[in-house]
């Protein structure tokens, strides 16, 4: 397994170990039957998904012989909006669940870090309602950092 595959592996264990988070996706699913992917968001009758996918790298050398790998995770996730209103306080708290878990394990049990002078966890990137497969849901992109030093 590459250091990438696991980084990812270690992001997609900690999103399932949070109660209630849904169905999560180390990659982001593409299907052109919209109910086929609706169907891989959706566990015990409720629309709540997620997938993680690194959208960017930096890589630099700030010492000879050393370099530092900046890889940029976006953790997409969507759930159906409730007419009540009160989805939108469930998935807040999912989300500060999410980033509490990130929180307390800042090396996801290895060799990388979350912290950085500018950055330290995961961070809530946008949040807002969205038409998925058909059904309106809340959504948000969260976004992680993860620092190697070779």
């Amino acid at each position: 397994m590459t250091d990438l595959e696991s980084i990812r592996q270690e992001i997609v264990d900690r999103l399932y170990d949070i109660p209630d988070i849904g169905r999560v996706h180390g990659y982001q699913p593409y299907l052109r039957n919209e109910q086929r992917l609706r169907d891989l968001y959706v566990e015990n009758g409720l629309l709540c998904g997620w997938y993680v996918r690194r959208i960017a790298t930096q890589e630099s050398s700030p010492a000879v012989g050393r370099r530092v790998e900046t890889h940029t995770w976006l953790v997409w996730g969507v759930m159906a909006l409730s007419e009540d209103g009160e989805s939108e306080l469930a998935f807040d708290g999912l989300i500060e669940e999410i980033r509490d878990r990130f929180r307390a394990d800042e090396d996801l049990g290895g060799d990388v870090t979350t912290v950085t002078q500018e950055w330290a966890g995961m961070q809530v990137d946008n949040a807002e309602p969205v038409l998925f497969c058909g059904v309106l849901c809340h959504s948000v992109r969260l976004l992680l950092r993860t620092v190697v030093y070779r």
